[in-house]
């Protein structure tokens, strides 16, 4: 399962969705905006502070940089399962 934590008001958030989107992935969405919880969960889970995070399963990707350079390199299908 492919989740994509975003903020509103995060362009990065906004390229990372288009990309997966452009590529036939379907994820969940989870907008951590007015969440500091969450915020906190992330930050144990991947060590990151910024958004977006995308999770494959419980393996963190990274954020958009981290898949558009996979993607780059041919190797962000195979890591989201298409």
């Amino acid at each position: 399962m492919l989740t994509v934590y975003t903020k509103d008001y995060c362009p990065y958030c906004v390229k990372a969705k288009a990309l997966l989107s452009s590529l036939g992935a379907t994820f969940e969405e989870v907008d951590i905006t007015n969440s500091p919880d969450t915020i906190m969960e992330l930050v144990k889970k991947s060590g990151m502070r910024t958004v977006p995070q995308i999770f494959m399963w419980d393996e963190c990707l990274g954020g958009y940089d981290s898949i558009a350079a996979l993607h780059a390199d041919g190797k962000l299908l195979e890591k989201i399962g298409l």
